[in-house]
């Protein structure tokens, strides 16, 4: 039998803590709470985690900080919970290398929805094709090492925004609709907030700059861009 999943909760809030950590174990995973960043790093050194629940804002280092150490060493998910409902903390969060973020007040089933769905896509049996490459123009991607290139230049992309590029690369010719994105990305299957989506597809272009190849879809969702032809040589 699998061994059920071990999550760490890192709120320094004893009351959402505990009511993190019971709706979590009534799903059956191990819960694990801390409430600072120091304690969360030592517990983490002592044994990594299925995933990281962790909250924006604790009193000794911020969750930013947290996740930009723990991405150093491991591609453990984090899903960062955060009190202000404002763009830049998801994108500072998500460009650092969360996988999701809640707002607070959240639902407690969205919290286990969000936490089954980031498991599921992170699973071995999800894992790409490890010889797989998708191109377009400039751009490579590469499923196995999950690398990005545009060009010779590396471009570093937080894990979702890997997951958001290869979909669309993956689906070219094909619009998908923002809730489909949430679904086949982050594996929902109710209707999330499609805003997550819009974030990440901002940090992708802004990091690939004009190698960017998704074409935003007025009222729809997002599409590849069809790949442009080098236009011909005239004879001089």
């Amino acid at each position: 039998m699998n061994q059920p999943h071990t999550i760490l909760v890192v709120e320094d809030e004893s009351s959402i803590a505990s009511f993190v950590a019971l709706y979590l174990k009534n799903a059956g995973y191990i819960v694990k709470t801390v409430p600072t960043g120091s304690a969360a790093l030592n517990q983490i050194a002592a044994g990594m985690p299925s995933m990281i629940i962790l909250d924006l804002n604790l009193p000794d280092m911020d969750g930013i900080e947290i996740c930009r150490r723990i991405r150093k060493s491991s591609d453990v998910p984090i899903l960062m919970l955060t009190a202000r409902d404002e763009d830049v903390d998801k994108i500072i969060g998500l460009e650092v290398g969360a996988d999701d973020y809640l707002t607070k007040p959240f639902n407690p089933r969205e919290l286990v929805a969000r936490v089954k769905s980031v498991l599921r896509r992170a699973g071995p049996e999800r894992r790409r094709d490890e010889m797989k490459e998708l191109h377009h123009g400039e751009l490579s991607i590469n499923a196995g090492k999950r690398e990005v290139y545009v060009g010779d230049d590396e471009i570093q992309l937080a894990p979702k925004e890997f997951d958001l590029l290869w979909e669309l690369l993956d689906h070219r010719g094909l619009v998908l609709t923002r809730d489909q994105l949430l679904e086949r990305v982050w594996g929902y299957t109710f209707a999330g907030d499609t805003r997550t989506v819009d974030v990440h597809v901002r940090q992708v272009r802004r990091k690939l700059g004009d190698a960017s190849p998704i074409v935003t879809v007025w009222g729809v969702g997002y599409k590849v861009a069809s790949e442009r032809t080098p236009a011909p040589t005239r004879a001089v």
